[in-house]
C-alpha cells in the first residue's frame, strides 16, 4: 500500500466504497466529463498561477 493511502488512513475498502458511491451518484457515462472538467480546471488555476509570477518577476526587473 503507498504511504499516500495511509497517511490518509484509508484502506481499500473505504477507496472501494468511495469509488462505489461516486459512480451511484453521477453515473459510469459521466465520471469522465467530470474528470475532464476537473483537469481543465486545474490546467486553468495552474496558468494563471505562472502568468502571477511571470508578471511579478518582470515588474521586480523593472
Amino acid at each position: 500500500m503507498s504511504y499516500t493511502l495511509l497517511f490518509m488512513g484509508l484502506g481499500t475498502q473505504e477507496i472501494i466504497l468511495i469509488v462505489l458511491v461516486v459512480v451511484l451518484l453521477f453515473g459510469a457515462k459521466k465520471i469522465p466529463e467530470l474528470m475532464r472538467g476537473i483537469g481543465k480546471g486545474v490546467k486553468s488555476f495552474k496558468d494563471g498561477l505562472n502568468e502571477a509570477d511571470e508578471k511579478k518577476d518582470a515588474e521586480a526587473k523593472e
